[in-house]
C-alpha cells in the first residue's frame, strides 16, 4: 500500500509538472500505459466547440466528428459512459480514423473508451485503454487509477483555463471565417466527399478548388488518366452551383462519329438535310440554364474546334440549315485524358480554344499518386456493393491494403471499383475482403497470354465463336491483345504511334503489353 502510495504520488506530480496540454496527455498516456501493462493508451482532446474529437498522434486521420457514429467515440461521449469494445467489434467499425488508431495500437482484444469530464461537468476528451486481457475491473476500479484521471481532468481544465485568451482568439477567428464562407466551404466539401472519396491532400485540394470553381461562371478544364473520375468532378461543379436545378449534359467527343457531331452539338432544321423529317435540338440548346459537358475534348475534330471557339464567345450559335442564330446561357465544363499542349504543337488542337477551355483548370491526381486514399475508397466500393445486391463484405482486411497500395493501378479509380466489386463477389457476407481474391492485372498475365496465343491471330483482332465462349473476360482480354499487337504490327513496333491510334496514354499500352506479354516487333 505504502509503495502504491508513493507511485501514486510520483505519478501525480509528474503531471502537475507539465506546462503545456499536449505534453500533459503525452505524460499521461505513457504513464498509464506503463503502470497497468497496456499495449497503447490514447488521449482525445474535445474542440471547443464540442464537435470534433482530435488526436495529433494520427495527423490528417486524428480528427473524429462528434456527430458520426461509425466510430466508438460518438457513442461514448453521446451516453456519458465508459465501454468496453472487443477486437471483433473494431473490425467493423467503418471509419478510417478508427482503424488507424486500431492498427496503430497493434490490434488489441480489447479496447477501454472512458469519457473525461472535468469538475465543472465539462466533457474534456476521450480516454482509451487498449491490451490483449479483455478484463478491466482490475484496472478501472483501482484507486490509483481513479486518482491518476483525477489529476488528469483537473491540469486539463486548469490548462484549457490558462489558454482561454489563445481559444478566444481562435473562436473570434472561426466565426470570421464562418462569415467568409468558410463553414459553406467546409459543408460543401464534405457533401463532395459523398462521391469524391478520399482523405489524401490531394483530394481535399481538388474538392475545395472545385467547390470554388462551382461558385464561378468561368469554364472549367479538367485533366487527369482515364478512369480518375474525371466525370465525376464535372458532376459536382455542377451540382455545387448555381445550375444545378439546370440539365448537365454530357457530350463523349470520342464516343460520337466526327459526321455527327456537329449536329448532336448544334442540332437541325426540318429538311436540313436527307431524312431530317423533323426539327431536333442539339445539345447546346439543351444545356440552356445549365451546364454542358464536353468530355474526351481532345478527340474533338479541328474543324468544330473552331465553330466551338465562336460559340464560348458569345453563347450563340445556327442549327443546321437554320437562317437565325439561337442563344443557349451554358456553363462549359471539359475533360481530356490527352497532354492537350502536345496536340497543340502537333496542329491537333487549336491553341486559342485551350485557353478559352482553361480559364479554371483542374488536375485529378491518379490513384497512384494518393494511395492514402485507397482504404476509403476500397470500403466506399464495398459499401456500394453491398447496398446494390443486398449483402455483401463488412470491410477489408490489411493485408487485402497492403497489396493494393504495391499495385501502380494503370486504370485508376475505375480499375480499383472493378477489382473491389469482383472481389466482393468472391468474398462471403458478413467477412472482410483477403488478399488471394484481388484480381490485380500482374495475376492474369501468364493465363491471359496463353489464352491470346490459342484464340486470337497474329494478323486481325477475332476471338472464338459466341458459342464456344466459357471465360468472357478472358475472352475479351484475348481481343484486346490481338488488336495491340496488330496495331504494334502496323506501325512497326512504335508504341507510341500505336497508342496515339488506339487513344491511349503511351504508358497505359504499356502496361497492357506487359499484362498480355506483348512483344515489341
Amino acid at each position: 500500500m505504502q509503495m502504491e502510495l508513493h507511485t501514486g504520488i510520483d505519478l501525480a506530480v509528474a503531471l502537475i509538472r507539465q506546462s503545456t496540454l499536449p505534453t500533459l496527455l503525452e505524460t499521461a498516456t505513457a504513464q498509464l500505459t506503463r503502470v497497468f501493462g497496456l499495449t497503447r493508451c490514447w488521449a482525445l482532446e474535445l474542440d471547443l466547440s464540442g464537435r470534433t474529437l482530435h488526436c495529433a498522434e494520427l495527423a490528417e486521420r486524428g480528427e473524429f466528428d462528434c456527430a458520426d457514429f461509425s466510430h466508438p467515440f460518438s457513442h461514448v461521449l453521446r451516453s456519458g459512459q465508459a465501454r468496453e469494445l472487443s477486437r471483433a467489434a473494431s473490425y467493423r467499425l467503418d471509419h478510417a480514423g478508427f482503424q488507424a488508431l486500431f492498427d496503430a495500437s497493434d490490434r488489441p482484444r480489447s479496447l477501454w473508451i472512458e469519457p473525461l469530464v472535468g469538475a465543472d461537468g465539462r466533457t474534456l476528451g476521450v480516454l482509451v485503454l487498449c491490451r490483449d486481457e479483455p478484463e478491466w475491473n482490475g484496472i478501472v476500479a483501482q484507486p490509483l487509477y481513479n486518482g491518476l484521471t483525477t489529476v488528469l481532468t483537473h491540469q486539463w481544465v486548469s490548462q484549457l483555463q490558462s489558454r482561454d485568451q489563445v481559444w478566444q482568439r481562435r473562436m473570434l477567428k472561426r466565426s470570421l471565417d464562418t462569415l467568409h464562407g468558410a463553414d459553406s466551404l467546409r459543408r460543401s466539401c464534405e457533401r463532395l466527399a459523398q462521391e469524391l472519396v478520399g482523405n489524401s491532400v490531394a483530394m481535399n485540394q481538388l474538392r475545395a478548388q472545385i467547390v470554388r470553381a462551382a461558385g464561378s461562371q468561368l469554364s472549367v478544364l479538367v485533366q487527369g488518366e482515364t478512369g480518375c473520375g474525371k466525370d465525376v468532378v464535372a458532376r459536382g461543379i455542377h451540382n455545387l452551383s448555381e445550375r444545378a436545378k439546370g440539365p448537365l449534359v454530357v457530350v463523349n467527343c470520342a464516343a460520337i462519329p466526327d459526321t455527327l457531331l456537329e449536329n448532336e452539338l448544334f442540332g437541325h432544321t426540318k429538311g436540313a438535310f436527307s431524312g431530317a423529317d423533323q426539327a431536333k435540338d442539339g445539345l447546346l440548346a439543351q444545356a440552356d440554364g445549365g451546364t454542358l459537358f464536353l468530355d474526351e475534348i481532345g478527340d474533338m475534330p479541328l474543324a468544330l474546334q473552331s465553330k466551338l471557339l465562336r460559340v464560348l464567345e458569345n453563347r450563340t450559335f445556327r442549327p443546321l440549315g437554320a437562317q437565325a442564330e439561337q442563344h443557349s446561357n451554358f456553363r462549359l465544363v471539359a475533360a481530356t485524358h490527352q497532354p492537350l499542349q502536345r496536340g497543340i504543337e502537333d496542329g491537333r488542337f487549336r491553341r486559342d480554344l485551350f485557353y478559352r477551355l482553361s480559364q479554371l483548370p483542374l488536375r485529378v491526381s491518379p490513384l497512384r499518386e494518393r494511395p492514402a486514399d485507397l482504404e476509403a475508397l476500397s470500403r466506399h466500393f464495398i459499401r456500394l456493393y453491398s447496398r446494390r445486391e443486398g449483402s455483401g463484405p463488412v470491410g477489408i482486411s490489411s493485408h487485402a491494403l497492403q497489396k493494393l497500395q504495391e499495385y501502380d493501378f494503370p486504370g485508376n479509380v475505375r480499375e480499383l471499383r472493378n477489382i473491389i466489386e469482383l472481389a466482393c463477389l468472391q468474398t462471403p457476407a458478413g467477412d472482410d475482403i483477403q488478399p488471394e481474391v484481388l484480381r490485380l492485372e500482374d495475376l492474369f498475365g501468364e493465363d491471359s497470354a496463353q489464352f491470346s496465343a490459342e484464340v486470337a491471330p497474329k494478323t486481325r483482332p477475332c476471338g472464338p465463336e459466341a458459342e464456344d465462349i466459357r471465360d468472357l473476360k478472358a475472352a475479351a482480354q484475348a481481343f484486346e491483345a490481338a488488336i495491340i499487337r496488330q496495331r504494334l504490327e502496323q506501325y512497326g513496333g512504335n508504341r507510341a504511334q500505336a497508342a496515339e491510334s488506339l487513344g491511349l496514354p503511351k504508358r497505359t499500352l504499356a502496361h497492357k503489353c506487359l499484362k498480355y506479354q506483348v512483344v515489341d516487333l
